[in-house]
């Protein structure tokens, strides 16, 4: 900062220089320059140093320079001429506004040594502004009974040249009814003011638009125009006037509530209050209104109740509109209801018949009408039925229409029908009723009863225990109540020897079958009889099925063993060279069952032995063979037991008890093999052959065989006692009690069992040893059932 020491020597420098400048402008008469405005920057305003009567360079010397008091810039000198410029364009409004004349007030300072001279520029104007109105239009009221002459002022331009460039005149655009005058103030203004010169009328002309032009005095002429709207102010001098005196309206009948049904229209010529017009119903009848309110102030009549055709088709109302001065006029309002299809079809049924016999001829199940409340094509109808049912319309008078049945019904098909009748109006859109009647199909017996199946098969276990129900037949009746009501019953057997009565009998009511008494599988396998149904209808119908029983079997016989005979006589004694190979075959255990299936499979085991490890029975055939070599310690008699077991559940058994007698000596091969013969009489022959062949072997041998001849001779002897049977269907399978021959015998055994099939007691066939037929030397031998 500069020191405050330094800052007060120029201060009093300045004030010095100013009380200078004071004195010394005092002492100096001022100059005038003239200048017009909007003069270009750098124009000649006056010769300073030939007015101060300087010379050019001492200007300069001198420091000369132009000082104002508001420090403005306006002007400057030149110090190379001395001239006096203009340093900017100078705008006389806005130095001096409407102030006139405008000065400019400046000094002329000369530092060395120190001199002022005062001066004065005038600023003199131009015309570069247009007259201004203050507001772009400008509106009068004017009441139409104005008289002539009256005079309305006007609000003046402005214009910021003053002077002669100021408004000097106005002007109106032509009319036929006012002129403007242009008045001068006691200030020099001038302003404009309008005149009346014809008569106005509001109802003709309610309103003027005229231009008001002012002009200023400059050269050329500058002007500005306002727009003038002059209303003219209404007195009550019109009635309301409808714009028609009658208005005709159609109205549908299904309009809602609040529907614009008409609005009618007034005029009023006037305005304000005196045109204000308000609508009311003017009318005699109270009942007429109801339906309709009208708007007092739109002329709008709207529905304020739901209108019906049937009812009432027409309405006529009175209109009133008055004003607010108090005329009012008059105008007729006619509504006409049109008909819409807004009623449905309607069905009345006079009788109904149901239910309705089955296979009856044409039969009427109703009789109905039909109607519509509407008019027209909204009132005609058409009455119609599905197609899917044996059913017709016929039309009888007066829209009455009968249904009836196309033909015979069948209850047994369709015991009931729905029957829609659908009636549809012609009308837009058409609009339709349905109404079902129901239809039952009484019974009619026409049906036969009928068993679910043809034939029936039923499965009874043998042994079953007295009434037991083996099964049920079925039937059904298409027809219903008593009619579908059935009784069973046993049909007379076909066959005269099945005692049917004691075998089954039958529920009438449910036909459930009950087996009378016990049934024995191997007396009687199979038997079938015929069943009969019978409804209760008048008359009765009836059918019939076959019924088949299958007795299954049992496992009720336990095995019986044909070889050797268990009868308690003399025991068999089997004969086996103690030389034999181990799986020689001793002897063959046969045994049969009375049973059938798996419970007459047998099985056979060793159960006892006098000297176990010795023998071996074959589980499945029977057959008891050697386990292995025999030898001097072993001892000569043998007890065996074997044990037939059947497959049932719960298994049976039974024992055989065989006797073998190991002998020295005794050996197949030695024994000579007959010649073959294919017949029973060439195979006893040999035999004796065989025994004469054998006696002369040995002495030592004779025994043996003489013993052997006389045991096969026993078991013959004991087979014939047995006697014959015959062999019925189904008897047992040949391979089950097969006694072939594979060891170290001198001869096979082959036996035949049979049971008889038309007695109650079984009978077992017992087959005698024969001498086998070589077939070749590698084929092994064969044996056949001898009768």
């Amino acid at each position: 900062m500069e020191p405050a020491g330094e800052r007060f020597p120029e201060q009093r420098q300045v004030l010095i220089l100013l009380l200078l400048l004071e004195v010394t402008l005092a002492a100096w008469e001022p100059r005038r320059y003239s200048v017009m405005e909007e003069t270009e920057r750098g124009s000649f305003v006056a010769n300073l140093a030939n007015d101060l009567g300087l010379g050019v360079g001492e200007l300069a010397e001198r420091g000369a320079r132009v000082v104002s008091e508001d420090n403005e810039q306006g002007l400057q000198i030149d110090l190379q001429t001395g001239q006096l410029i203009l340093n900017e364009k100078l705008d006389r409004e806005k130095l001096c506004g409407p102030t006139e004349p405008c000065i400019m007030h400046f000094q002329v300072l000369l530092k060395k040594p120190l001199e002022v001279f005062r001066a004065e520029l005038l600023v003199t104007d131009i015309n570069d502004h247009s007259p201004e109105f203050p507001e772009r239009e400008m509106t009068l009221k004017i009441p139409e009974t104005s008289s002539l002459g009256t005079v309305f002022p006007l609000k003046k331009a402005r214009d910021l040249d003053v002077g002669s460039n100021n408004v000097q005149n106005y002007n109106i655009s032509p009319n036929s009814h006012f002129h403007v005058s242009t008045r001068t103030r006691g200030d020099g203004r001038k302003y404009p003011e309008l005149v009346l010169d014809t008569e106005l009328d509001r109802e003709e002309q309610a309103e003027l638009r005229l231009t008001l032009t002012a002009v200023d005095g400059g050269s050329p002429p500058r002007s500005g125009t306002v727009q003038i709207l002059i209303l003219v102010l209404d007195v009550n001098d019109n009635a309301p006037e409808f714009v028609q005196a009658f208005y005709e309206v159609q109205v549908p009948e299904n309009s809602p509530i609040g529907f614009l049904v008409v609005k009618v229209s007034a005029r009023d010529l006037d305005t304000g209050t005196n045109g204000e017009i308000s609508y009311s119903l003017y009318y005699s009848s109270q009942e007429i209104n109801k339906p309709f309110e009208l708007s007092s102030l739109s002329g709008e009549i709207r529905l304020v109740k739901k209108l019906d055709f049937e009812t009432m088709s027409s309405y006529d109302l009175e209109i009133e509109a008055s004003d607010g001065g108090g005329l009012s006029g008059k105008c007729s309002v006619s509504v006409k209801v049109l008909d819409v299809n807004d009623n449905f079809p309607e069905l009345s049924i006079s009788s109904l018949t149901s239910p309705i016999p089955e296979n009856s001829p044409e039969t009427e199940v109703a009789l109905f009408r039909i109607r519509d409340r509407d008019s027209g094509e909204n009132g005609k109808m058409i009455c119609s039925i599905q197609d899917d049912v044996p059913f017709k319309l016929k039309p009888s008078v007066e829209n009455f229409y009968r249904l009836v049945t196309e033909g015979a019904l069948d209850r047994e098909t369709r015991a009931e029908y729905n029957i829609t009748i659908t009636i549809t109006d012609l009308g837009t859109p058409r609009l339709k009723t349905e109404q079902s009647i129901t239809v039952l199909v009484s019974d009619v017996n026409d049906n036969a009863p009928a068993f679910t199946q043809t034939s029936y098969t039923l499965f009874v276990r043998e042994n079953n225990s007295p009434a037991l129900r083996i099964g049920s037949v079925s039937a059904t009746d298409r027809d219903s109540g008593t009619n579908a009501q059935v009784t069973y019953s046993l049909l007379p057997p076909q066959d005269p020897h099945l005692p049917l009565a004691s075998l089954v009998s039958i529920n009438t009511d449910n036909g459930h079958l009950f087996a009378l008494r016990s049934l024995d599988y191997e007396a009687l396998q199979a038997f079938e009889f015929h069943v009969g149904v019978t409804d209760r209808g008048s008359p009765a119908l009836s059918s019939e099925a076959l019924v088949r029983v299958l007795v299954l079997d049992a496992n009720d016989n336990s095995p019986f063993v044909l070889y050797p005979l268990q009868n308690g006589s003399a025991p068999c004694t089997e004969l086996v060279p103690r030389g034999a190979e181990p799986g020689y075959l001793v002897t063959k255990v046969v045994a049969v069952d009375g049973d059938s299936g798996q419970n007459a499979w047998l099985s056979y085991q060793l159960l006892k032995a006098t000297e176990p490890g010795l023998f071996g029975v074959w589980a499945h055939n029977g057959e008891v063979r050697t386990a292995r070599l025999l030898s001097e310690r072993d001892a000569a008699k043998h007890r065996l037991v074997v044990l037939v077991k059947d497959n049932g559940e719960p298994p049976r058994s039974a024992t055989a008890t065989l006797h073998v007698l190991l002998v020295d000596g005794f050996s197949q091969p030695y024994l000579p093999l007959p010649e073959v013969a294919p017949a029973q009489a060439q195979a006893d022959s040999l035999t004796v052959y065989l025994v004469v062949a054998l006696a002369s072997v040995s002495s030592l041998f004779l025994f043996s065989v003489l013993l052997f001849v006389a045991v096969r001779l026993c078991r013959r002897s004991r087979a014939a006692s047995v006697g014959r049977c015959s062999v019925p269907e189904g008897s047992f399978p040949g391979h089950l009690v097969d006694v072939s021959g594979t060891g170290t015998l001198s001869q096979s055994y082959q036996y035949k069992v049979c049971l008889t099939g038309g007695s109650e007691t079984n009978d077992f066939k017992f087959l005698k040893p024969v001498f086998p037929n070589i077939v070749s030397q590698d084929s092994r031998r064969k044996s056949e059932f001898l009768e």
